[in-house]
This record gives C-alpha cells, sequence and structure tokens, in this order.
C-alpha cells in the first residue's frame, strides 16, 4: 500500500510535532514546583510517574508514526519508484 504524499508528510509532521511536545511537557515535570510530581522530601509521586509513562509512550508512538510518514514519503520519491 503507498501513501499519498500529503498524508505522508502528516505523519510526518505528526511525529515530529509529537517529540516536541512531550520533550517540552516532561522538561516541565521534571521542573515542577507545585507538589504534584515531586513530594516534599522530593521523591517521585504517583502524578509524575503516570505522565512519564504517558510521555514515554507518545514519544513510541510518535516515532512509529512518523517512521511510517517518511517511509511513505521515500516510497514516493522518483528515484526509488524507477527501480
Amino acid at each position: 500500500m503507498k501513501l499519498s504524499r500529503p498524508v505522508s508528510w502528516f505523519l510526518l509532521a505528526f511525529g515530529v510535532w509529537s517529540w516536541f511536545i512531550w520533550i517540552t511537557f516532561v522538561k516541565n515535570l521534571w521542573k515542577d514546583g507545585s507538589g504534584l510530581a515531586f513530594s516534599d522530601a522530593g521523591d517521585p509521586t504517583a502524578y509524575f510517574w503516570v505522565h512519564l509513562l504517558l510521555a514515554i509512550t507518545s514519544f513510541l508512538l510518535g516515532t512509529a508514526v512518523g517512521v511510517i510518514g517518511f517511509r511513505g514519503l521515500r516510497a514516493l520519491s522518483p528515484r526509488r519508484s524507477a527501480t
């Protein structure tokens, strides 16, 4: 199955966007001063672990979606079509 060029670009952009958003989120989570992510003793809370797991899952899914988009674009390139 071949993906169209717009769909491939969308998937690639979604993968990049996912990484951008979740890296920003993890940085903010790590620097959290509200007491949600870390207890008064400095230990990570359940909130921290749940959101870190969400971020890791989103990194993996964003990577997979981005790779699909990249492969779709590569399959559409003129050099690869001729072979």
